[in-house]
């Protein structure tokens, strides 16, 4: 359950971070609530994740999932570059995260 609770986690860190763009720096009201409401959400898995699961892990797949997510979002809702060497580097990511699942263990 812990592995779940760290994908959602990650998840929610995806729609804190695109609210961000779209609050305007929290001047906009429902897109700043939406990112609060992301934040909460994602803290509040990676805290579950976190009870079984090695600190280290947890937090470097969370912001994995998050880094990686933005940069897909960033590229289909604001047109952000995309290129081979973007993808390549998004790749070593994916590939840390799903290393680090494979070697920490835990229950979940």
């Amino acid at each position: 359950m812990a592995w779940i609770y760290l994908v959602i986690a990650g998840v929610f860190e995806v729609v804190w971070s695109i609210g961000l763009k779209y609050s305007h720096g929290f001047t906009k009201l429902y897109p700043s609530l939406a990112t609060i409401a992301g934040m909460i959400i994602s803290f509040y898995f990676l805290a579950a994740a976190a009870k079984v699961l090695p600190i280290g892990t947890a937090y470097a797949i969370w912001t994995g999932i998050g880094a990686a997510g933005a940069v897909i979002m960033g590229i289909i809702l604001f047109g952000e570059p995309k290129s081979l060497i973007r993808f390549i580097f998004l790749l070593f990511i994916v590939i840390g995260i799903i290393g680090l699942k494979f070697t920490s263990g835990g229950e979940g």
